[in-house]
């Protein structure tokens, strides 16, 4: 990316999107689907990939980043969720919790109280990461103090800030990242908004390209509901330096996403995405289900409502019983295939240079 390195003491190489053999990242998908087996597959092949810290103690990263070098000497990164001290309606919350009761009862679980504020341990992992030297870090639903971002690329790394518009991309570059995750309304799993409360814009993926580079001095990756060749080359003839695809990984033979999840996106009385906060309280894109159906809306209070509901998915994915779980998946969702990771990106960059020959 051509930006000087402050203040690192040993050489090392800072990763650069022009080196990438394939321009297509695969996604940090947190709770599970991202491995380190599905990240090596991925940079083996000629892509990036990341592992996702949500949702996991720094030791578990640790754990996760020794096998990933185990497994390749190839660029990888880690994503990470910045914590946000939000102001949410409290007496909305605990009925909102009474509300799931009926739920709980008949999976035979008790609801957690509800958690006033979760770090996420995110300077621990700063920490780690910052040790380790891991060659890419993105961020997620906002930025870090600018000194977190200097130190991150003061050891090596290249970092990414997620943005879900023009006002979020701004943001970022005036914090000093390396480059932008541009999010379209049309992916699957949680929007970055920086804010909890704020509503995910509808403007296309495209549009936003077209609105962000004009612009933007960084390079942006694109993000959103690209699921096959054509809407690759789509992307990166609009400004993107790549594109990032994460259902379009979900059934993959690395995939540690859950069975049902899996088989869901290929089960056809599955027909639509929306958008919706009744899993987490952020807004995210997932297959339409009975609980949605049931729950409809949610207080707009990330993490409270994310651990509300963290028992009766996870009982549910048990269970395999689909119509209670988060099945997050972008509009592209029918594309994805049980293939091994590798395979599918290299199919999908094989569809991106055949529908840019054809399109001259």
């Amino acid at each position: 990316m051509g930006v000087d390195r402050v203040g690192v003491d040993v050489e090392v190489d800072v990763f650069d999107f022009g080196d990438l053999a394939v321009p297509i990242v695969a996604a940090p998908m947190a709770g599970g689907p991202s491995t380190p087996e599905l990240v090596a597959g991925v940079t083996e092949a000629g892509g990036l990939s990341f592992l996702a810290a949500g949702y996991k103690t720094p030791e578990a990263v640790a754990l996760q980043i020794r096998e990933v070098r185990a497994r390749t000497d190839a660029a990888f990164g880690v994503n990470l969720f910045v914590p946000q001290r939000n102001s949410y309606d409290a007496a909305a919350v605990e009925e909102y919790r009474a509300r799931l009761g009926e739920t709980a009862r008949r999976y035979g679980i008790d609801l957690p109280a509800v958690r006033e504020f979760d770090d996420d341990r995110f300077a621990e992992k700063v920490d780690l990461l910052v040790d380790q030297r891991v060659p890419v870090v993105s961020l997620t639903f906002g930025l870090p103090p600018v000194d977190t971002v200097r130190r991150l690329r003061d050891a090596g790394s290249a970092v990414i800030a997620t943005v879900t518009g023009p006002d979020e991309a701004r943001a970022a570059v005036e914090a000093g990242v390396d480059a932008l995750c541009l999010q379209g309304p049309e992916g699957g799993g949680h929007r970055g908004t920086f804010r909890v409360e704020d509503e995910p814009g509808t403007t296309p993926l495209i549009e936003l390209l077209d609105e962000i580079t004009a612009w933007c001095p960084l390079p942006v990756v694109a993000a959103g509901g690209i699921s096959d060749g054509a809407r690759i080359v789509e992307a990166l003839a609009h400004g993107a330096v790549a594109v990032q695809l994460g259902t379009a990984f979900l059934r993959s033979t690395e995939s540690g996403a859950r069975t049902a999840h899996k088989d869901a996106l290929a089960d056809p009385q599955f027909t639509d995405t929306v958008v919706t906060r009744v899993f987490s309280g952020r807004p995210a894109r997932g297959l339409a289900n009975e609980f949605i159906a049931e729950y409809g809306t949610a207080p707009a209070a990330y993490p409270q409502i994310h651990h509300l509901t963290s028992p009766i998915r996870a009982a549910a994915a048990e269970k395999y019983i689909a119509g209670d779980m988060a099945l997050w998946a972008g509009t592209g969702f029918r594309e994805a295939s049980p293939d091994p990771a590798g395979t599918i990106l290299r199919r999908l960059w094989d569809e991106a240079l055949v529908s840019g020959a054809a399109r001259g």
